[in-house]
């Protein structure tokens, strides 16, 4: 290991990169996430690697497809308004079974917005930003050793899934310093060549990708063996539904973190920089004899449904707060399906919560739930 050292959240993002074997980047310089390509700048070229500075955003993800079908494992970092212009890119990447990475360090918006103020208003644009139907991953951290894990996580899910994987953090966890232990980066001899761990094109597993026998690469549907079936749509939802199959098998994308959570009688579901806040408003209110705990999403898609349902049969209440106006709270209160009640706690002002803040919206839910009740018997 390293030793302890501080090290901002997108530093992390970076030296991620490179434990994961990442050797290929290409990205534009946006606040806040511009640290990102700065260290791959100063950090890929002398291991080998290789880095791009692009004229925009769009440029930056088609280099990164480029890259990764020529056995590249490749990434691009970006904020909210680059996030947007790569969305056709990212559909491409999808239809195209391309593993790949993409940092969205979140910014206030929507347009230029808040450049250097902190939201979570990207959440549904990562998943639905892209026209059409396409399996979505989607990891999110609320530490900077968490966007260190989540960084190689992306990867591994990237080819195993064959889909390009997105990381959303925010510009309070991309931005802060915490003392971490991280092990340094590996040698280059260290890095292996992207595979394929089954035959989405033809019936050879585990080869290299952006080896192997020649294949039409194109936006259009295609069919097991690579080649474009725009006339044959049962073979384009066959593939799509076999790619949700098996991310719906992988442990690795039940992403769930639990705080308190076995005597808890309301829930403060949460994630990223908003779920460190909401610990310690848990930690508030269970030294005033309140029953309440935390479920952290550290993937926000695939969502996390029969998780959230089982969660709503044992409590009397969810809290959703969020640096936006209401978004993760929509697919929460569509899996609860009227279980227990669910309330919204959202802000667009580019100021995170504090503590009692939250903990107040926990006391403040309606007197049928827990905290009702022990108000009223107080």
């Amino acid at each position: 290991m390293d030793g302890m050292r501080l090290v901002m959240g997108n530093e992390a993002v970076a030296l991620g990169a490179l434990a994961a074997g990442c050797d290929f980047y290409a990205g534009y310089p946006i606040t806040p996430a511009s640290e990102i390509l700065e260290g791959m700048a100063r950090l890929l070229p002398p291991r080998g690697g290789v880095f791009l500075q692009m004229e925009d955003e769009l440029g930056a993800l088609a280099a990164v497809i480029g890259a990764a079908w020529g056995g590249a494992r490749a990434m691009t970092a970006t904020s909210g308004p680059g996030f947007s212009l790569m969305q056709e890119h990212i559909g491409y990447a999808a239809i195209t079974q391309t593993p790949c990475v993409v940092v969205d360090v979140q910014r206030g918006g929507p347009s230029t917005g808040l450049p250097t103020l902190p939201a979570q208003g990207d959440a549904m644009q990562a998943r639905w930003g892209t026209h059409g139907d396409r399996p979505a991953i989607v990891l999110t951290a609320a530490s900077v050793r968490g966007a260190y894990e989540a960084t190689i996580q992306a990867f591994t899910l990237a080819e195993a899934h064959r889909q390009p994987v997105v990381l959303l953090l925010d510009a309070v966890v991309a931005h802060m310093r915490e003392p971490v232990d991280l092990p340094p980066p590996p040698a280059p001899s260290q890095r292996r060549p992207v595979r394929s761990p089954e035959p989405p094109f033809g019936e050879h597993p585990f080869t290299p990708f952006g080896a192997g026998r020649p294949i039409v690469v194109t936006g259009l549907s295609h069919d097991d063996e690579g080649l474009p079936r725009t006339g044959s749509a049962r073979a384009s939802e066959r593939m799509l539904r076999a790619t949700e199959a098996r991310m719906a098998a992988d442990p690795a994308l039940a992403g769930l973190d639990r705080y308190r959570l076995d005597d808890a009688q309301v829930a403060i579901v949460s994630y990223g920089v908003t779920a460190r806040v909401a610990r310690a408003a848990i930690d508030t209110l269970r030294q005033a004899g309140l029953p309440v705990g935390g479920l952290e999403l550290t993937v926000l898609w695939p969502f996390p449904e029969r998780e959230v349902a089982d969660l709503a049969a044992r409590v009397d209440a969810i809290l959703v707060p969020e640096l936006n106006l209401g978004q993760m709270v929509l697919p929460v209160r569509a899996a609860v399906a009227g279980r227990c009640p669910v309330t919204s706690l959202g802000r667009a002002d580019g100021t995170l919560f504090q503590p009692d803040e939250v903990a107040e919206a926990v006391r403040a839910l309606p007197a049928g739930t827990a905290m009702g009740r022990d108000q009223r018997h107080a």
